[in-house]
């Protein structure tokens, strides 16, 4: 695991001082994927590029899962989980709530995963059974906090309808808690709750590459990640917070049936 951190790490740093440097004169190079307001820059699949390249060149044989790229079949049974760009849209405003995120599975579970923020200057690391950190400080997330003072993360699909429906969602919770933040990557959002910025996060339509790194920063740094009705995290629903924090928020999303699209 030592092995796998280190090299995930060199990577995101790379991608990232490569991103920051780029990014004023190439940024506004871009596509749109499944809607209008899900976009994808010329530097998204350059940072991939550049991932996939460091990745194959240092372990020829693994497996590369990538958001822009789709899977690229090895004879391992490693698999690298990546997402260039977290946060695109913040990448493409010049908001600095975007990250890099490589994550390490052997045989499906999770075993290392680094979350870079270049332009917060922050790495978060983790390692199973090791622990979350930030830089040379162990993370570890908020506890004994009840749901009417819990700080909740959240995001929004791409598609109006979905938007629709966490709207109906997102205004019931926001009586129930102290208040939402919604800061536009899963990844970081997921981070932040490790180092104590939130108390919990929920979403739905997430992907593996967005939460895969960063939920083993949370999970490692003494929370809970998990869907609904004692489902694992997936694109269907993501829920995320202390033990005792997590089981209110999950039974308060529930009784809104937030994985609805209409």
């Amino acid at each position: 695991m030592t092995d796998f951190l280190s090299l995930a790490e060199d990577i995101a740093r790379e991608a990232g001082d490569m991103l920051l440097a780029k990014r004023p004169t190439m940024s506004r190079e871009i596509e749109t994927k499944s809607s209008p307001t899900d976009v994808v820059t010329a530097l998204d699949k350059a940072s991939e590029e550049l991932i996939r390249e460091r990745v194959l060149a240092a372990r020829p044989g693994d497996r590369i899962l990538g958001e822009e790229g789709g899977e690229e079949p090895g004879d391992s049974d490693v698999r690298w989980v990546v997402d260039p760009i977290d946060g695109t849209v913040n990448f493409l405003y010049g908001l600095p709530e975007w990250a890099v995120s490589i994550a390490v599975e052997v045989k499906g579970e999770v075993v290392a995963g680094v979350v870079n923020v270049p332009a917060r200057g922050e790495v978060y690391t983790a390692a199973l059974g090791r622990g979350a950190w930030l830089g040379d400080t162990r993370l570890h997330c908020n506890t004994g906090v009840p749901l009417d003072r819990a700080l909740v993360a959240t995001g929004f699909g791409y598609s109006a309808t979905r938007r629709a429906v966490q709207g109906e969602v997102v205004a019931k919770v926001l009586t129930r808690v102290r208040d939402i933040r919604r800061g536009g990557s899963c990844a970081i959002d997921l981070c932040s709750l490790a180092a104590g910025r939130v108390d919990a996060y929920y979403e739905r339509g997430i992907n593996p590459w967005d939460y895969a790194a960063a939920g083993l920063v949370a999970t490692e740094a003494g929370a809970r990640l998990g869907g609904l009705h004692g489902r694992p995290v997936s694109p269907s629903f993501a829920v995320c917070a202390a033990p005792g924090l997590f089981e209110q928020l999950h039974d308060l999303l529930a009784s809104l049936d937030p994985e609805r699209d209409a």
